[in-house]
């Protein structure tokens, strides 16, 4: 399964999720991939989009942020998944 996480960080916790990245890496449990993501310009947010096989498997990873970052977390499919299995 694909997942759109929105990550907005704690005021004033920027530079402490950057350190962590940047010494533990992004400590993702196993069988969840990270694919790609995006930063927000100012800094305030990050949009990755994961991929795991269950909504409960991201857990772990989010724990280990979330004295750092509030999670949104969004189930998604490509545009052709979506499309291939929509009647119109």
């Amino acid at each position: 399964m694909l997942f759109m996480i929105i990550e907005h960080f704690n005021e004033g916790k920027l530079e402490l999720v950057g350190e962590r990245f940047k010494t533990q890496g992004r400590m993702l449990p196993e069988g969840v991939e990270y694919i790609t993501s995006w930063m927000e310009l100012n800094g305030n947010r990050c949009f990755q989009v994961m991929e795991s096989p269950t909504r409960e498997a991201l857990d772990p990873w989010i724990n280990s942020w979330s004295d750092l970052v509030d999670f949104e977390v969004i189930p998604i499919q490509t545009s052709q998944q979506f499309w291939s299995t929509t009647k119109t």
